[in-house]
């Protein structure tokens, strides 16, 4: 896809590269360490579009004509953000916590030139059938979920074989809510 500014993606998900790439949007990889700890109060669907918009703002000064496109995906149920787990211990809880039930996906995303800046989130929600214990520790021991907010990637097979329905994007679970990312830099 021919965007007439040239494109930086700020994150090191290979997800969102691949998302990306697939929606023909050529790009470049630049991104800066930042924190990505809020305030415990801050309603959980503001978030990844405040993540999003830190790592953008890292490499403001730094721009040209580029424009930064990054991205934050959060994992919600009861209320609560499911981070990335730490260990073994921390993945298995988290499944256990979702298995046979609803919980949201939020990524949200940050659109940023040195003029201009675009935020958006995307929610979609993801209904697990109930998981033995012997399927989460299997998924767990062989595919090490601890980069993933709730500590499962969609495309891998717990999601292919746990998941019931989705109501929104597939690929906001993944990461990157493709549609709306390609609407508003079709706006620039």
């Amino acid at each position: 896809m021919h965007f007439k500014h040239p494109l930086l993606l700020a994150s090191g998900s290979p997800r969102r590269r691949q998302l990306l790439a697939e929606a023909g949007f050529a790009f470049s990889l630049k991104m800066k360490s930042v924190p990505e700890d809020f305030a415990p109060g801050l309603p959980p669907a503001e978030v990844p579009v405040m993540l999003a918009r830190r790592k953008a703002e890292a490499l403001r000064e730094e721009l040209a004509g580029e424009v930064v496109l990054a991205a934050d995906t959060v994992v919600v149920v009861d209320g609560d953000i499911l981070n990335k787990p730490a260990d073994e211990a921390e993945a298995f809880a988290m499944l256990r916590r979702l298995s046979g039930r609803m919980h949201q996906v939020i990524t949200g995303v940050c659109l940023l030139s040195r003029e201009k800046v675009v935020t958006l989130a995307d929610l979609t929600e993801v209904y697990f059938r109930p998981l033995t214990d012997a399927e989460i520790t299997h998924y767990v021991r062989q595919y090490r979920p601890y980069d993933k907010a709730g500590a499962y990637g969609v495309q891998e097979w717990i999601g292919m074989v746990g998941i019931e329905k989705m109501v929104g994007s597939y690929f906001n679970v993944m990461g990157l809510p493709v549609h709306r990312v390609y609407e508003e830099l079709m706006k620039w």
